[in-house]
């Protein structure tokens, strides 16, 4: 059988259901590789004593016992996100200004999510301050490595999430994204990141609740796994966008023999470091011998970045402006002054933001008429070195602010369009590389069936880190 906590997510959800193991013998198997792996990789934090995990474990042995109706993730152990409250563990964000926190009192939305799914909560994963750029370090709790290298970044803001899953120390775990925040973890560290359209999974936030902006999605080994945490997740009780309350989102089987691929080598002209490019033409080639029809398109990408920054920066307004006006201390300065930024934001600006972002939706939706999907890569370079803060140069090309080498996710976050980050090979050094996929919006799970037959076509994703 081997080890359980390397088995999918969906193969230990079906084994606890069938009874062939409990979820004491899941939830132990991964309180071991976490006690093994996670000092060296600092992944999960805030973990809850073993004793607690291990009760919770037993009685979701119990309910399914009495024959109870079991919930689709029934007694698997995941951690959250340090930016979202659970219930008896503190929410630090990563940052010194919160790092004394006190443990919440109530469950956010995601939590409540998690648990009504039957998924037993055990820690959270590590962030960079106030989720904040997409490497995972921070003052709290040090820098999330990857597992592929450890003197490499997992990246961010999911880093932990991402590195807990690479790592088999978790089967399932939650990301956020407004500028990358799932999909570049994801893609250093060869697992699958999934940021939904608006309102597929719902949020607890504040401020500006119906913006497209900002989403949570599932992260996971690979597709199938995400389908399942995907579909346990959406609801139809705390959307604020109608999306998760309309027709179920459901999937058909998906051949890669034919599927239609719109397929862009640098998001618009990126600079993209050439062993990752490469890597994502080789990927190309490997997919058209498969019997894929790769057609070069990409949507139009002028003036994206700065509608992305003026709402990027808008929205940390919104979520920062009562502490700083509080004059809370310990922010790292670039929160800060993205804060101001927001702050500084006229009418004018946000207006032609918003106008830029449905353009940026429509060009989208128009060309996924003529495509299955589209294919962008994911990061202009592989895992970075685990002492930078953030990268600034790519292929000679210089950048200014932490953001901007995150445009290749931030023009597809202006789009609006469902995207599953999967496997797309390696460097020469063994550093994993994705890809970006763009599907029709609302159909996640027919993105996800076309993510996995690509998965299961190439065999990148099922690649695990060597311990």
């Amino acid at each position: 059988m081997g080890h359980l906590a390397d088995r999918s997510a969906v193969d230990l959800a079906a084994g606890i259901r069938s009874g062939e193991f409990s979820a004491v013998e899941v939830m132990r198997a991964h309180l071991e590789r976490i006690e093994e792996r996670n000092p060296s990789i600092r992944a999960v934090v805030s973990q809850q004593p073993d004793s607690v995990s291990l009760a919770q474990a037993e009685d979701a042995d119990r309910r399914r016992a009495s024959g109870e109706e079991l919930a689709p993730l029934h007694g698997l152990p995941t951690a959250v996100k340090d930016l979202m409250d659970v219930a008896g563990f503190p929410t630090t964000n990563g940052s010194a200004a919160f790092a004394d926190a006190a443990p919440a009192q109530y469950d956010s939305v995601l939590a409540t999510l998690l648990r009504e799914s039957g998924a037993i909560i055990i820690g959270k994963t590590n962030t960079p301050e106030m989720g904040q750029g997409v490497l995972s370090f921070n003052p709290v709790f040090g820098t999330t490595v990857n597992p592929w290298d450890t003197t490499r970044h997992a990246g961010g803001s999911s880093g932990g999430a991402a590195a807990a899953l690479a790592a088999r120390m978790l089967p399932i775990a939650d990301g956020s994204d407004s500028g990358g925040s799932l999909r570049y973890p994801a893609a250093f560290c060869n697992v699958v990141g999934v940021r939904p359209s608006a309102g597929r999974v719902a949020s607890g936030r504040t401020g500006n609740a119906w913006t497209p902006h900002g989403v949570t999605g599932p992260m996971a080994r690979d597709s199938a796994d995400a389908a399942l945490f995907l579909d346990a997740l959406s609801t139809d009780k705390r959307a604020v966008w109608p999306m998760s309350s309309m027709e179920r989102d459901t999937a058909a089987p998906v051949a890669l023999e034919g599927l239609r691929i719109g397929w862009s080598s640098d998001a618009g002209g990126l600079p993209i470091d050439p062993e990752v490019a490469a890597v994502h033409a080789a990927f190309a080639e490997q997919l058209a011998g498969l019997g894929a029809v790769i057609e070069p398109d990409e949507p139009d990408f002028d003036g994206a970045d700065e509608a992305w920054e003026t709402i990027e920066t808008f929205e940390f307004f919104l979520g920062g402006r009562h502490a700083v006006d509080a004059g809370a201390t310990g922010f790292r300065p670039d929160y800060v002054r993205n804060v101001e930024q927001g702050r500084a934001t006229t009418a004018t600006q946000l207006a032609d933001a918003y106008e830029r972002r449905t353009r940026a939706y429509r060009d989208t939706a128009e060309l996924l008429e003529r495509y299955d999907v589209l294919v962008l890569p994911a990061t202009p370079v592989a895992a970075p070195p685990a002492d930078v803060e953030w990268v600034d140069e790519v292929d000679g090309h210089r950048f200014e602010r932490y953001f901007t080498w995150q445009m290749l996710a931030n023009r597809l976050t202006l789009a609006a369009h469902p995207v599953v980050v999967t496997a797309a090979g390696f460097t020469a050094g063994g550093l994993p590389v994705g890809v970006q996929v763009v599907g029709r919006l609302g159909r996640e799970q027919q993105l996800l069936a076309a993510t996995r037959a690509i998965e299961e076509a190439t065999g990148w994703v099922a690649r695990a880190p060597s311990f």
